[in-house]
C-alpha cells in the first residue's frame, strides 16, 4: 500500500483510492479542497517527479536527525507493552521528544501522545513493540 505521509502518492485520484482502501469515503473534489487541512503538499522527488506528502516532512527534511540529537539527552527508559511503548523522559521533555519521534517516521510507529515526562508510542497494526523499543534505545545510546 502506498504511504501518503511517505510521499508515495502521485495524483489526487491515487490519493482518493488510497484513502478509500483505508476506509475513508472521500471524492476528488473533497480531497482537492482539503489538501491543506490534511497537511499534504506536492513534493519534488528525484528526476523531477512529484508526489503528495506530509508538509511537515517537506519543511523539516527530518530523517531522524532530531531524534538522534534529542534521544541521548532526554530518553531515559522505554518499555514495550502490547502494541505500545511507554517512554520515560526527563521532566518537561516528553513533548519535544515525541515531536522528534513523529518527525523521524520510524517504521511501525503510528503516532505518539506526550505528557510532561512520559510518551505513549502507539505501534502500527502488526508491528513489533519490542523491536520499536530497541530501535528507540539505539537512538538514545548513539
Amino acid at each position: 500500500m502506498k504511504s501518503v505521509r511517505g510521499g508515495g502518492i502521485a495524483s489526487q485520484s491515487q490519493l482518493v483510492r488510497t484513502l478509500a482502501e483505508q476506509g475513508f469515503d472521500v471524492n476528488q473534489t473533497t480531497v482537492s479542497r482539503d489538501l491543506k487541512e490534511l497537511g499534504l503538499v506536492r513534493l519534488r522527488g528525484p528526476g523531477g517527479t512529484t508526489s503528495y506528502g506530509s508538509a511537515g516532512a517537506a519543511e523539516s527534511g527530518d530523517d531522524g536527525d532530531g531524534l538522534r540529537r534529542m534521544a541521548p539527552q532526554f530518553l531515559l527508559a522505554a518499555e514495550p507493552t502490547g502494541n505500545m511503548v511507554v517512554v520515560r523522559t526527563s521532566p518537561g521533555n516528553a513533548q519535544g521528544l515525541a515531536a522528534a519521534l513523529d518527525a523521524a517516521h520510524l517504521p511501525g510507529v503510528a503516532g505518539t501522545v506526550a505528557g510532561d515526562d512520559t510518551i505513549l508510542v502507539v505501534c502500527s497494526r502488526g508491528s513489533d513493540s519490542d523491536g520499536i523499543c530497541a530501535k528507540m534505545m539505539e537512538y538514545a545510546l548513539e
